[in-house]
């Protein structure tokens, strides 16, 4: 592992950060150095502080302790994100012979510097407690593969030097703070703690050291790996058949599907990660072995559960084999998930809600690796810890045995009362979980819809055959919902495109659970003008393609066994057409009378089809509609005005005299999709009430 400090860059971080002593510049700087190394810490994790002293409001001197708070990234972290608390009221605390975590949170909230500030990190005691100015913590992959083997100290001291403490796994709070400067007085000369694990702790009265032991110690730990995998290398895995994912994939998704009440239902995001250095642990022979073992520290079993699930579905070739094959499986993880809560609530009597019983990774053979998140950034983040835990583990069968961590100790973090404390508090969005696909991406009416189903929140794909305006349209949402949202490139004309584009969709999410068929153009022509190619052009794209995508979806749908929504945005001109508009009209009345059809034939899935009938849909900020780009000019000749004026004539025509924006399409789309009736086969009017296009 290299050392990046730089003397000249750390002064540049002092300069940054004029209102605060010198010491948080550079408590901010090596902490971005720690976070920005994912083989020290991973999204969140670690802890940094830095002692110092300031001059208060009335002018007395005050010994204070930065330190990392709780939510922020050390690699990315801001002086905000390093609240101050008074450190000598802080070391009173090891005076006294217990404190529970509850009062031991109150007790860092009513001696903060800034009430505003975020909750100090929980391992908060520990930077107090020790002496030295700057204080650094990770959770080092190549520290953690040492402390979890049967011979942990052996090993550790034989890789890292006699300047180290070691530690049992305590969990953080105030016995581990005592633990921890109990030994330090113990061992002056020490340089490093090392919580067996868990992780390691550096210190320094400067900044630079304090940041170098840790490099040099975790370096250490990295090399003594290196020869240990050198002298005994790991067979090569064997060559895996990848299962299909267009059926493993839904399949799998809707066997997580949790009835949490009698009108929610829980669905999960998939995240499928794969690599032939992944493929080359998950294919092994003994994988189940190796990587069936609890987690590498007890801090990543909050976002990973203790156990991964492995399958492999090499001897399976028909998909209902497969789909019980699932079931068995995830039946099976879970039962014993629930009698290891019931073991441990009984056997440490004390009360707890268990939380879901389903797995957070699945390991599968050929494919890769599978993470389940209640939202995107929870499944990246499962995956990216997987990763790190597969190297570890695989590190760890060279090095000697992997040796994982006491169930007792792994409910008392998975159980923690602050984590019960936080449960219920926040109500999750009506469409948490739900995965949407919107046709037709690159319009106006895209925009709205997609923003409404991220605000309600949805994952969004948006599908366009024009990847520009897609892009545009893509961007201006994915500026407020970052990886909630992203594209695909589809031609709803063309049968193998549309498979493709849902093969990706898939791959990238695991499955469906909205379908907006919202793709369609306009042709404006007389019936004695209209060419037979135009007029089968737009019906290729407004009917054909609804079509064959409601046809695509329908495997999905089916592989989930969840039910599904199908919203079918179709037009004012199925109920009152206009002249020198029949291709379009037409067109839409098809699609129209096929969203029937579908809410006949697919309600025995559970599967939801209503249409949705706009009118005079222009534009959303910059991105236009693409039927008004063709429509407009010649409506605006006809009845001589401009643009503004076009839209103000549509707006007077209507009963309510109003303007009818794409956000009103989104919110239609969101009333049907969250179920907030028991409704299929119907038609909403999005259109200020035309009484010529009222459903009869």
């Amino acid at each position: 592992m290299q050392n990046r400090y730089d003397d000249q860059e750390a002064q540049k971080y002092i300069d940054t950060y004029p209102d605060f002593p010198p010491e948080m510049g550079l408590r901010v700087y090596t902490s971005r150095l720690i976070g920005q190394e994912d083989d020290l810490v991973l999204h969140g994790g670690g802890n940094t502080s830095a002692k110092a002293t300031i001059t208060t409001l009335l002018g007395d001197e005050m010994e204070v302790i930065y330190v990392k708070g709780s939510g922020w990234d050390l690699g990315a972290i801001e002086p905000a994100g390093l609240p101050g608390l008074d450190l000598s009221y802080l070391r009173r605390l090891r005076q006294i012979d217990s404190l529970s975590d509850e009062e031991m949170v109150n007790q860092f909230r009513t001696h903060l510097l800034d009430a505003s500030s975020p909750n100090p990190s929980i391992e908060t005691l520990v930077h107090a407690f020790l002496p030295h100015c700057f204080i650094d913590h990770t959770h080092a992959d190549a520290i953690v593969t040492l402390t979890n083997q049967p011979e942990a100290e052996k090993l550790l001291h034989k890789a890292l030097g006699d300047k180290i403490g070691i530690l049992p796994f305590i969990m953080p709070g105030f016995p581990l703070a005592r633990a921890v400067i109990e030994l330090v007085e113990q061992q002056p000369e020490m340089e490093c703690l090392i919580l067996r694990n868990h992780g390691i702790f550096t210190f320094a009265d400067d900044a630079k050291t304090a940041y170098s032991h840790m490099i040099d110690y975790v370096s250490r730990a990295e090399n003594f790996i290196a020869a240990k995998i050198k002298k005994k290398p790991l067979p090569i895995a064997a060559d895996v058949a990848q299962p299909d994912t267009d059926s493993i994939l839904p399949l799998l998704r809707g066997a997580l599907t949790l009835q949490e009440s009698a009108t929610y239902q829980r669905t999960f995001h998939l995240h499928l990660r794969t690599s032939a250095e992944i493929l080359s642990h998950i294919n092994r022979p003994d994988a189940k072995e190796l990587y069936g073992g609890g987690v590498l520290t007890p801090d990543h079993v909050i976002r990973t559960k203790n156990y991964p699930l492995l399958l492999d579905f090499t001897n399976l070739d028909k998909e209902a084999a497969c789909k019980k094959y699932i079931q068995q499986a995830i039946d099976t993880y879970t039962q014993n998930y629930s009698a290891y809560f019931s073991q441990q609530v009984t056997s440490k009597a004390v009360e707890r809600t268990q939380l879901d019983s389903l797995p957070r990774v699945i390991l599968i053979k050929g494919l890769g690796i599978i993470t389940v998140g209640k939202t995107v950034k929870e499944a990246t983040i499962c995956a990216d810890i997987c990763e790190h835990t597969l190297r570890a583990k695989t590190a760890a069968a060279s090095v000697g045995k992997y040796a994982e961590l006491e169930q007792a100790f792994i409910f008392d973090m998975e159980y923690w009362s602050l984590e019960q404390a936080k449960l219920g508090r926040a109500k999750p969005a009506p469409l948490e979980g739900k995965i949407a696909l919107v046709t037709g991406g690159g319009g106006a009416i895209a925009v709205g819809i997609g923003r409404q189903l991220l605000a309600a929140g949805a994952r969004v794909f948006l599908a366009d055959i024009d990847e520009a305006r897609l892009k545009v349209v893509t961007d201006t949402l994915a500026g407020e919902y970052g990886a909630m949202v992203r594209s695909l490139c589809m031609d709803v004309t063309n049968e193998d495109a549309v498979q493709q584009a849902f093969s990706q969709l898939i791959k990238e999410s695991g499955g469906l659970d909205i379908l907006v068929a919202n793709a369609g153009i306009a042709h404006v022509d007389r019936l004695e003008n209209l060419s037979s190619a135009a007029m089968q052009k737009v019906l290729a794209v407004n009917l054909t393609g609804t079509f064959q995508i409601i046809k695509a979806a329908i495997p999905i749908f089916r592989h989930q066994g969840h039910g599904g929504h199908i919203i079918v945005n179709s037009s004012k001109n199925v109920f009152a057409p206009g002249a020198a508009f029949g291709a379009y009209s037409a067109s839409k009345a098809g699609a129209h009378q096929l969203g029937k059809i579908a809410a006949l034939e697919l309600a025995e899935i559970g599967v939801r089809v209503n249409m949705i009938n706009a009118d005079a849909i222009f534009d959303d900020g910059q991105v236009s509609s693409g039927l008004w780009d063709v429509v407009g000019p010649d409506r605006m000749k006809s009845r001589n005005l401009d643009p503004q004026g076009l839209k103000e004539y549509y707006r007077q025509r209507n009963l309510l005299k109003t303007e009818v924006v794409a956000d009103h399409v989104g919110n239609g789309v969101v009333f049907f999709a969250s179920n907030q009736t028991p409704t299929t086969g119907a038609t909403l009017p999005i259109d200020g009430g035309i009484m010529a296009a009222f459903p009869r």
